[in-house]
């Protein structure tokens, strides 16, 4: 009995798709958060790596050479001041490399301490609902009230200056600002059948929150983590440069513009310029990268895409 050939073409397995055809896609349908992303990864490097990368120790004072322009080649080691150099000789390149590790130090850790608290409160208001849910979002309601460089200078006050305590002051008050969030999305959750389901056979509130009602409210969780990061990295600028945040020696570029905004303006332009182009690409690095997780993540800006 004859058989009939079946055509090769059916027997073709589809092309696996690689880690390149996914970057590839990604620049393609989101190309400023692609670029958002590069600027972040090329601030990581740096940070991670800034002991290797800076050419300088960037609290050594090189008073010979104080306010050099960029080019400047120092006559002893023979390497150059790209950047130029601060009012103490320091070199403007190797503080803005180490200043983008305190900047994302700052900012990862203020964001992400600060929104998981703000998910589990935010998820365990709107679970019990009733008087807990009412007296929560009363406070919620107090903190949300001040601007948020406001609040972060009324802690730093009380708490002093330093970087952990600048970590604090601005952990605080995104914990408001992501349970509100949250909790509008949890609120949804607390009537579906399945959240009911796990409460008729016993399951514990905490088991209830954290392992049925929490992964299914990440969306909005990291759309508000990615945010929050750029808002650490600028409020910890201001900070610094108001006084009130880093100290001196340690490398941050609010500091840098705190020591050449005013009064270097115009005699030396370098000193404030390089940490403002710093601030400015790193903010708005993660607010596009932040723009892109929200299209990736709702349903109804993918489903235009």
């Amino acid at each position: 009995m004859a058989t009939s050939e079946i055509p090769s073409e059916e027997f073709i397995l589809p092309k696996k798709k690689t880690i390149l055809d996914g970057i590839l896609r990604m620049l393609r349908k989101q190309p400023l958060g692609s670029a958002g992303f590069i600027v972040i990864i090329i601030m990581a490097f740096g940070a991670l790596f800034a002991d290797q990368v800076a050419p300088y120790d960037p609290e050594m004072e090189n008073f010979e050479y104080m306010l050099s322009p960029p080019g400047t080649v120092d006559a002893t080691t023979g390497q150059t001041f790209h950047f130029g150099t601060d009012s103490f000789g320091r070199d403007q390149l190797s503080r803005m490399i180490y200043g983008a590790r305190t900047a994302l130090l700052v900012g990862f850790t203020a964001s992400f301490v600060g929104a998981f608290i703000g998910l589990v409160l935010g998820v365990g208001s709107a679970y019990f609902g009733g008087y807990v849910d009412l007296i929560f979002q009363r406070i919620m309601d107090i903190f949300m009230a001040f601007p948020l460089v406001i609040m972060a200078l009324a802690i730093v006050s009380i708490f002093g200056t330093g970087l952990e305590n600048v970590i604090i002051a601005i952990t605080i008050p995104f914990i408001p600002r992501c349970a509100r969030v949250v909790r509008s999305s949890a609120l949804a959750l607390r009537e579906l059948p399945y959240i009911d389901a796990a409460r008729s056979v016993g399951y514990s509130h905490s088991r209830i929150i954290l392992r049925h009602m929490v992964p299914n409210v990440m969306a909005p969780f990291l759309i508000m983590l990615t945010a929050f990061v750029g808002q650490a990295i600028l409020t910890e600028a201001s900070l610094s440069y108001l006084g009130m945040g880093v100290q001196e020696p340690t490398a941050a570029w609010g500091l840098m513009l705190q020591g050449g905004a005013e009064e270097y303006a115009e005699s030396a332009p370098w000193v404030p310029i390089w940490p403002g182009v710093a601030i400015t690409l790193a903010v708005f690095g993660f607010n596009l990268f932040g723009d892109a997780v929200r299209d990736v993540m709702d349903p109804k800006l993918r489903s235009q895409t």
